[in-house]
């Protein structure tokens, strides 16, 4: 089963993904983490788009979709795919059907987790982690037992990322509003969108993405 997550950055698509990937054995396909990936490892897609950053240039949707293809033909046949960050136009869109039109797979769900701006910006200002386990935490909704120690590990050194702020997050949010919500017709002329309430806890924002997958198994 293949799949697109949608969602403003901050709305929990990555942990939605990440708990789709060890529960169901699927395989997240972000184009930021690819690209890296394949830049890294000197394949054809990744040695071009090397090429293209190191010249200032913006990675092109042929180099993209090269490298969609590329992690699509490393993919075991019966894993599912989580599309995180592509396609963000209609033009790309059509070219993600032929690429798994190519391999035999065809795209079975696009969901989108739908964000109050308000909420998801106090969601994302409040967040900060330990400096040393990573372990997350929120100035509001999640804090640590013991003030100012990690429950983990019993570090006192927390961070925040410097980009988690009021005016980043509104830029973010009209960023994905111009960008990437324009393609949901293009999914809702095929009855292939739905929508989760994102602002729900974790869990069971986690449940109702389950419950989208299964009523189509």
């Amino acid at each position: 089963m293949d799949i697109i997550l949608l969602g403003p950055p901050g709305a929990g698509k990555g942990t939605q993904a990440q708990r789709l990937v060890a529960e169901r054995g699927m395989v997240q396909l972000s184009t930021g983490d690819m690209l890296r990936e394949a830049v890294k490892a000197g394949t054809p897609a990744g040695l071009k788009a090397k090429a293209v950053m190191e010249a200032g240039e913006l990675v092109s949707d042929a180099i993209v979709s090269a490298l969609i293809g590329e992690r699509l033909d490393a993919m075991d046949i019966g894993s599912g795919a989580i599309f995180d960050g592509f396609p963000r136009t209609e033009a790309q869109a059509e070219v993600l059907d032929l690429l798994l039109a190519e391999r035999g797979r065809k795209l079975d769900h696009v969901i989108e987790l739908e964000v109050d701006e308000g909420a998801l910006i106090e969601r994302i200002v409040g967040r900060y982690t330990c400096a040393v386990c990573g372990t997350g935490y929120h100035d509001r909704f999640k804090q640590p037992a013991v003030e100012g120690t990690c429950d983990v590990c019993g570090s006192t050194e927390f961070k925040r990322r410097p980009d988690d702020n009021a005016d980043t997050v509104r830029t973010r949010m009209a960023e994905y509003r111009a960008k990437t919500a324009p393609i949901l017709p293009f999914y809702e002329e095929r009855g292939l969108v739905s929508r989760i309430d994102g602002m729900a806890d974790m869990a069971t924002v986690g449940e109702q993405i389950v419950a989208v997958l299964d009523s189509r198994d």
